[in-house]
């Protein structure tokens, strides 16, 4: 699992500071997590390759989440991309988009499909063989989702020695793999656990975008291999956290440790302070692996 940050700041676009915008690459799929301003010149710094971006989640309809998303299906027009476009996202950006498309009457070559979401449970929008997407309610402004993605289960793997010392046929290794007892070259039943190890851990990404402090999506990320986080503020801005409708670090440090995750990433930061240590030394005093994003950055979790 890799997760590339293109932007992790709040408001408006600056020289150095890039609004929301993250790639993940999870079991072979690359999903695009939110479009912020400068989303497509980040793709291109970090050479990620437009054509394999088949799905967006958007999180909300502030600005600063997905104002380049109508710059990027632009794009992909020009380039005649003919892949479809799946979008996930609150009820009404279809409208926006679509009116904009109107009006400059520059239709997609490609098909657009949105999934309007409007629930305020989570709810599994995405699944396929390998990967599942759950939404995160969120307690923000204006409605709101964070996105958790999900490895399924893989294969059993082989204990070699174990299969060719219980003479198993080469016909019967895939049976093993799917976690099936099979007969081996003389009849006799053997038991799966017996020459078979466990697949690797699964693992889950949980974004959490703009929220207020909401110990109801702990449930929902409980024992996520990473959190993102947002943390708008330092502590001693609480009472703007609270009027924004944002966290703090040391808050996003409390609901890591309340779900048990593996690492917390930090960001969404307000360009009001000039260095971000204090966000991570802010969350450390409640939650120890804690990281800080950074466009550009590169996460990296293997086993």
């Amino acid at each position: 699992m890799k997760l590339t940050i293109l932007g992790c700041h709040s408001a408006t676009p600056r020289i150095n500071t890039n609004p929301t915008s993250q790639v993940l690459e999870i079991n072979n799929h690359l999903f695009l997590i939110d479009c912020g301003e400068g989303t497509q010149v980040e793709l291109r710094r970090n050479k990620i390759k437009f054509n394999r971006i088949k799905h967006v989640f958007i999180s909300h309809l502030h600005g600063d989440h997905y104002f380049g998303l109508i710059g990027l299906i632009s794009t992909f027009r020009l380039l005649t991309r003919e892949t479809e476009l799946h979008i996930y996202a609150p009820k009404g950006l279809k409208e926006l988009v679509t009116l904009q498309m109107k009006l400059a009457n520059s239709w997609t070559n490609y098909q657009l499909i949105f999934h309007e979401l409007s629930s305020n449970i989570s709810e599994l929008i995405f699944e396929d063989d390998k990967v599942e997407v759950y939404t995160i309610p969120l307690d923000h402004r204006i409605y709101t989702n964070g996105f958790l993605f999900k490895e399924k289960p893989g294969e059993r793997k082989l204990d070699m020695n174990a299969v060719l010392n219980n003479d198993i046929d080469l016909a019967y290794y895939n049976k093993l793999k799917q976690g099936f007892d099979v007969e081996n070259n003389q009849g006799k039943l053997i038991k799966n656990k017996e020459v078979t190890k466990d697949p690797e851990k699964p693992k889950s990404y949980a974004f959490c975008s703009d929220t207020a402090y909401n110990e109801q999506i702990v449930e929902i990320i409980k024992e996520a291999t990473v959190l993102y986080h947002e943390s708008t503020f330092l502590d001693k801005h609480m009472q703007l956290a609270e009027s924004t409708k944002h966290s703090t670090a040391k808050q996003a440090g409390k609901i890591a440790k309340l779900a048990e995750v593996d690492h917390l990433i930090l960001g969404h930061f307000s360009t009001r302070y000039d260095s971000l240590n204090e966000f991570k030394e802010e969350a450390q005093t409640i939650f120890d692996n804690v990281e800080l994003a950074e466009a550009g950055k590169i996460f990296n979790y293997s086993n």
